[in-house]
């Protein structure tokens, strides 16, 4: 496992290809989070189990790294999504445009 480190946000990298996001995606860490999801190819797939929070630049840097992908017919997909941001992605709409699985029920 790799872990790039930003602030109060990690991205562990998997041997499995799934990236781990660990933390708090706020506005702080969204410039050099798009840096790292830039450098992303083919279909990404996102652990959100450990992450505690998302802002509106944190869900930029994710749209952001959707549509670019989308351009190689690719996509972002969410999974394990904590109720708390379960919920942010809904309100947001964010839930049409990318493939988003819940956290299993405790």
């Amino acid at each position: 496992m790799i872990a790039y480190r930003y602030g109060v946000l990690t991205f562990n990298s998997g041997n499995d290809g799934t990236i781990a996001v660990v933390g708090r995606f706020g506005a702080a860490e969204s410039p050099a989070a798009q840096s790292f999801l830039d450098r992303m190819q083919g279909p990404v797939t996102l652990d959100c189990s450990q992450l505690e929070y998302i802002s509106s630049a944190g869900l930029g840097v994710l749209l952001k790294t959707q549509k670019r992908l989308a351009g190689v017919n690719a996509r972002v997909r969410l999974v394990s999504v904590r109720p708390n941001l379960l919920e942010i992605f809904r309100f947001s709409g964010f839930d049409r445009i990318f493939d988003i699985e819940p956290a299993a029920a405790a």
